[in-house]
C-alpha cells in the first residue's frame, strides 16, 4: 500500500513577499493609527501612578519566600530538600545539620534561594510536607544593586514577615 502525498505549492516566492515589505508596512499603519489617535485624546490612557499608588495584591499572589516558624520560635523546615529537589530552575541550596532541640532530626544549617535564578512558579512551595516556606511575602517588587543582594539566606527569609493578615493568624 502506498501512502498518498498530496503535494502543496509553497508560496511567498517573489521578491517582495519574501522581504514582508507589505506585512511591515501594514503593521507600521496600525502603530502609527494607535499612536496618533492617543496623541490627540489620551484621557483613555490607563495609566498607573506607581510606586505612589500600589497594586493591590491577592493573596495567591507568588511573591518573595520567606520561611515560617513553629509557635515556640524553631524553624518548621526539617531539610528534607524536597523543594530543592522539585525547584525546575535549581535555585535553592540547602544544607542540612543536626537538631538538637527535639522537634525533629535535621535543620538547615544553611538555606539560600538565588532570587535571579527563581522563576516563581510556586513548586517549592507545594513541595514542602511542613509548609516551611511560602510566597505569600505581598513583596512583588524585587530589586536590588548587586547579585548578593538577591541571594537570600535563612536569616533573610526567617525574618521576612508574611504579607496576608489571614496567613499571618495561621502562622501564630
Amino acid at each position: 500500500m502506498a501512502a498518498r502525498v498530496k503535494q502543496i505549492k509553497r508560496r511567498g516566492r517573489t521578491f517582495l513577499e519574501q522581504l514582508y515589505l507589505i506585512e511591515v508596512i501594514k503593521g507600521m499603519g496600525v502603530t502609527i493609527t494607535h499612536f496618533l489617535r492617543n496623541l490627540r485624546d489620551n484621557r483613555n490612557l490607563y495609566v498607573r501612578d506607581y510606586p505612589e499608588v500600589k497594586p493591590e495584591i491577592t493573596s495567591r499572589w507568588r511573591g518573595r519566600h520567606r520561611l515560617t516558624l513553629h509557635p515556640d520560635g524553631t524553624v518548621k523546615c526539617v531539610a528534607c530538600f524536597m523543594c530543592q529537589t522539585n525547584c525546575p530552575s535549581e535555585c535553592i541550596m540547602i544544607e542540612a545539620t543536626e537538631r538538637l532541640d527535639g522537634v525533629a532530626e535535621k535543620m538547615p544549617a544553611r538555606f539560600t534561594i538565588d532570587l535571579l535564578e527563581c522563576i516563581y512558579c510556586g513548586y517549592c512551595v507545594e513541595a514542602c510536607p511542613m509548609d516551611a516556606i511560602r510566597m505569600d511575602t505581598g513583596i512583588f517588587s524585587v530589586t536590588g544593586t548587586s547579585r548578593e543582594d538577591m541571594v537570600l539566606e535563612l536569616e533573610d527569609l526567617l525574618a521576612t514577615p508574611g504579607g496576608f493578615a489571614e496567613h499571618e493568624q495561621e502562622d501564630r
